[in-house]
């Protein structure tokens, strides 16, 4: 299915409401990405927003994401990150699904349909899907496998080439699980992610997958770095992505 009306999807990533390792202040920062994308000239079609959205997993910390989020008035779509509590999460969003299930849910935005992954793994900074949310997923595609689609989930399924960002990235055998799926439903149009705090763009199963930057602290690149450095002096940033006449494109919007 083809559009011919441009639709656009924001996402933010990795906000960190309440953290203190970075020398901004997250909610400033959060706040400076939010007002930017409604001051977009196009206003987005809907907002996703992939994982840690706190720090410490609180109510309190989720409450401030939700409500400024809930000012631009659009619709909003979170996935769990790996500091993110899934039992608050579900309560504060109203996610679908009870207590420490993991969070994996569908979204039809008309144009475009979201399939929202849970990639966590409680206490760990690594991500995995098991054997039930690949199947769950599987089922998922050939249920529309005329619909474009979107995977969305906080671990990025790819390696990246630098052992600082490979070490806490989708397990392997669930990337390559994963890999197979999208061999058999070529509707699936890209994987975006967050984690790594950085932009960065790749593909699996012939699909891109690309990483947003964080909207708190941007994570530093050094192809020889074995443990994460921050680029204390990037600023905040969020991905813009369009579909217009079948073509996903996607962009990086730097907030100064």
């Amino acid at each position: 299915m083809k559009t011919d009306k441009l639709f656009v999807l924001a996402q933010l990533s990795d906000p960190h409401i309440g953290g203190a390792w970075a020398a901004a202040d997250p909610l400033t920062r959060f706040r400076a990405c939010v007002s930017a994308v409604s001051r977009s000239t196009v206003t987005p079609d809907a907002v996703i927003v992939t994982g840690d959205l706190a720090d410490h997993g609180s109510t309190y910390e989720y409450a401030l994401v939700r409500d400024e989020l809930a000012a631009i008035g659009l619709p909003v779509f979170v996935v769990p990150g790996n500091h993110d509590d899934r039992v608050r999460l579900r309560e504060c969003f109203d996610l679908p699904g009870e207590g420490d299930a993991p969070i994996d849910y569908t979204a039809d935005l008309g144009a475009l349909r979201l399939l929202m992954l849970d990639s966590t793994i409680p206490g760990e900074d690594g991500g995995d899907l098991d054997r039930d949310q690949l199947a769950w997923l599987d089922a998922k595609l050939r249920d529309a496998p005329a619909r474009p689609t979107i995977l969305v989930m906080h671990h990025p399924p790819i390696r990246t080439g630098v052992s600082a960002y490979d070490s806490i990235v989708l397990d392997g055998s669930a990337r390559l699980e994963l890999a197979r799926i999208l061999g058999r439903n070529d509707h699936v149009l890209a994987i975006l992610s967050g984690h790594l705090h950085r932009p960065i763009a790749s593909t699996l199963g012939g699909r891109a997958a690309l990483t947003a930057p964080s909207t708190y602290a941007q994570s530093r690149l050094d192809l020889s770095a074995t443990e994460l450095q921050l680029a204390e002096e990037e600023p905040p940033a969020f991905a813009i992505h369009t579909l217009l006449h079948g073509s996903f494109t996607s962009h990086v919007q730097v907030v100064i």
